[in-house]
């Protein structure tokens, strides 16, 4: 796969699945958001809090990216990768379905990563309310690990990176996407909370992300062929 178009690929996976991300995180993002200390600035804590969220989702992007390595260098075909993106681009299939409320197979992926968030879970509790800077950047650190189909989704690019380096750029770059979204959700929690939860809303974003994912199958396949 061409390094710049996944880049640009994940980057799109992050934004249009912005549904998603408020979905099942947006009610996170409103809690940490509206219980802020007033007494300190609430761009730079709303900001802190993405910036420790993102850290989190480059060092997940890093860690797939090395075990990537190791183990095409004992196995270096183009098939690895192949199938990593097609695995990939399956989930993100059913992640769209999921947002637009027309299948739950997505929900039973997430599970998978509810061992690592129930260890977590304590700590985050330790850390709310929110009262001092250095806890607001703990909690996104925190929150980086919420179970997740997207994130699972771009790991799996990471996966098939080939490097560590590079995997971190790759998960870097589906933050970025997030990031308008959630952002969003932090500075206007109130107001954007019913837009976003309404069905038509979620519907159009599910779809988009599906199209997405076949979209993008569909291009590997016409490459292949």
């Amino acid at each position: 796969m061409n390094g710049d178009i996944t880049l640009f690929t994940l980057f799109l996976l992050g934004f249009f699945g912005g549904g998603h991300c408020v979905g099942m995180c947006g009610g996170l993002s409103s809690a940490f958001a509206l219980q802020l200390p007033p007494h300190i600035n609430r761009f730079s804590l709303i900001v802190l809090l993405n910036l420790g969220r993102i850290s989190s989702y480059v060092l997940i992007g890093a860690l797939m990216g090395l075990l990537g390595q190791t183990g095409m260098l004992l196995d270096n075909t183009r098939t690895v990768q192949t199938a990593l993106f097609t695995f990939a681009n399956i989930l993100l299939l059913l992640l769209g379905l999921y947002l637009a409320g027309l299948s739950s197979a997505a929900t039973k992926i997430e599970a998978l990563g509810k061992p690592v968030w129930k260890r977590l879970n304590p700590l985050l509790n330790k850390l709310l309310p929110i009262k001092s800077v250095p806890a607001c950047f703990g909690v996104g650190l925190l929150w980086g690990w919420l179970p997740c189909g997207l994130v699972y989704s771009a790991s799996l690019y990471a996966l098939g990176s080939g490097g560590a380096l590079k995997g971190g750029l790759y998960l870097l770059a589906f933050a970025l996407g997030t990031l308008p979204n959630l952002l969003a959700m932090g500075f206007f929690a109130a107001q954007l909370k019913g837009f976003l939860q309404n069905r038509k809303v979620r519907l159009i974003a599910g779809l988009l992300v599906a199209a997405w994912a076949l979209w993008q199958l569909w291009r590997m396949f016409g490459l292949h062929h």
